[in-house]
């Protein structure tokens, strides 16, 4: 997927993005506000400190961990998707990388820079996809995770969940060439590893 890519949102989440990115170059145009507009796929893996807890979990990979955890079994939505295997195809990026992401884009918004619009007047958001340009399938997710967690996960299969498209992986060329941005830590094996090891470390996790 490339950032000229048509935007024809399918679920509620997509909508919600297309409406803020409206917004922000409709800002550009009538004040000159300056903008980067990275547009995340799946945001994965976790630093030393920090890692990914939410209420509810809605995420596959913190909920395979979760299904490691807890001793049962994952549940995998949809197997009947025009996919290799099947199951939905995601491109999913360490969250180390979309930090540097962030600094990058807002060394961008420099009133100097021209990477974001003149130096006074009218701004054209600058946009860009943070992906790792790799897609894996949600039975490959499962895959890495038994790899990382050193056993197999027991995997029940549902049904599709509504708004689900087959597979969604970037084209991050523009981050690279305009941003100078590429990510660094590019195997899901990493990502997953990562945040095992912050969910080991913080087994109760911000109660801490």
């Amino acid at each position: 997927m490339t950032e000229s890519d048509p935007i024809r949102p399918i679920n509620a989440y997509g909508e919600t993005k297309r409406t803020v990115e409206a917004a922000i170059a409709w800002y550009g145009h009538g004040y000159g506000l300056r903008g980067v507009i990275l547009r995340y796929f799946n945001a994965a893996g976790a630093s030393v400190a920090n890692g990914e807890q939410h209420v509810p979990e809605t995420h596959l990979i913190p909920n395979v961990l979760a299904a490691v955890e807890q001793g049962r079994e994952v549940t995998l939505f949809g197997e009947d998707y025009a996919t290799p295997d099947g199951t939905c195809v995601r491109d999913y990026i360490h969250v180390g990388d979309l930090a540097a992401a962030h600094l990058a884009a807002l060394e961008a918004t420099d009133p100097a820079d021209p990477r974001t619009g003149p130096a006074a007047g009218p701004c054209q958001p600058l946009i860009c996809n943070l992906g790792s340009g790799t897609g894996f399938s949600n039975r490959q997710i499962v895959a890495a995770a038994e790899t990382v967690v050193g056993h197999a996960i027991a995997v029940r299969m549902g049904p599709r969940r509504a708004g689900d498209p087959p597979a969604l992986v970037a084209s991050a060329e523009r981050a690279a060439t305009v941003l100078g941005w590429q990510p660094r830590h590019g195997t899901i094996e990493e990502m997953i590893g990562s945040a095992w090891q912050w969910r080991r470390a913080h087994p109760r996790g911000y109660a801490e």
